[in-house]
């Protein structure tokens, strides 16, 4: 069996269960997807190649995802890497590895692919919770982000094949599904629409989870889902990263902060239990004193209790890069005392 080495988002998790199925009757190959998330999880990705090749001089190794379609060549310039292949390959890849390729590196144009893997897996190795791709891509550009230019332009699972691949886990026993994509809830036509043909389908499906969504996007149709359906499991994620609205607009963000704060608490007028987790961003450039401390009030007056911090990593090709920076030791200091504020 093909040995597959994931990095980053749970998109990377559902599509790595896609390759280890494709390449199970395989040996002697290994499969590294990829995150460009940041520069520090680009290095780590690279650090993995040159391990895996000494413990394997052997092996046939290929390296895709997110950086690999965005930094090709420093992949491809390691005499560790045997075959590099975007995100576009990235679901042909049978056809690059099985076939006789000359090429050392296949990127292709993120932008000109309009699809999804339509591939239906059947389960996920050593897991009790199984990801549903539901969207790919995005249309937003975040002064942050270098995902779009990984992932290209928003596009969605059609609901049939969605709710395929749900019935085929939870006919393997599966009782947590959870639904993933890099812009979820820009699924179209509705994602609200989909979430509740979901509930109707499966009325028995013990747990119904999400990825992380967008406050700008999540609207009152599925909070009154959330009020209905018990079978929602009561924890939220939510993409905020700042809590501070003049960074929010600098980092193009289409939410508030009193967006999130009225979003969590229509969500518990219909579940009190429920809570909240959030992604945030310490030291984005021109972030000042009072700005973080916006962020930190946020925590309170929304009541997020699980949080998922980051100090600001610029990358290349970004808005964001060009601004003037913080220094990285205030940038992580502040994401220390963020992280204090969630032990607390």
């Amino acid at each position: 069996m093909a040995e597959v080495i994931s990095f980053g988002c749970r998109i990377n998790s559902f599509e790595s269960e896609i390759l280890k199925e494709k390449f199970a009757d395989m040996d002697n190959l290994i499969i590294v997807n990829t995150c460009a998330v940041t520069k520090e999880a680009e290095r780590q990705c690279r650090q993995t190649v040159r391990k895996l090749r000494k413990n394997n001089p052997q092996a046939k190794i290929v390296v895709t995802g997110c950086a690999a379609q965005i930094n090709p060549k420093s992949f491809a310039e390691m005499e560790e890497v045997d075959l590099v292949l975007g995100n576009k390959e990235k679901t042909a890849l049978e056809q690059y590895v099985r076939g006789n390729i000359s090429e050392k590196t296949i990127v292709g144009d993120i932008f000109d692919y309009d699809k999804c893997d339509d591939y239906v897996i059947t389960g996920f190795e050593g897991r009790e919770r199984a990801f549903v791709q539901i969207q790919q891509g995005c249309n937003h550009r975040c002064t942050y982000c270098i995902i779009p230019f990984a992932r290209g332009n928003n596009r969605s699972v059609p609901e049939a094949e969605v709710l395929n691949q749900i019935k085929v886990l939870l006919d393997k026993g599966f009782a947590e599904i959870c639904l993933t994509g890099v812009d979820a809830c820009s699924y179209e036509p509705s994602f609200s629409g989909l979430v509740k043909k979901i509930l109707e389908t499966f009325p028995d499906l013990p747990s119904l989870q999400f990825g992380s969504l967008d406050p700008a996007a999540v609207d009152d149709e599925f909070v009154a889902l959330v009020g209905k359906y018990k079978n929602i499991h009561p924890h939220f994620h939510l993409s905020v990263q700042s809590g501070d609205n003049l960074i929010l607009k600098r980092m193009r963000r289409r939410h508030s902060r009193e967006d999130v704060i009225e979003l969590c608490h229509k969500i518990r007028q219909v579940r009190p239990e429920a809570t909240f987790g959030a992604d945030f961003i310490c030291g984005f450039p021109t972030e000042s004193n009072e700005a973080f401390n916006n962020t930190l009030k946020l925590v309170d007056e929304a009541g997020i209790d699980k949080l998922h911090v980051f100090p600001y990593s610029e990358r290349p090709g970004t808005p964001a890069a060009l601004m003037p920076q913080l220094p990285m030791e205030e940038r992580r200091r502040r994401a220390a005392l963020l992280r204090e504020k969630r032990e607390e």
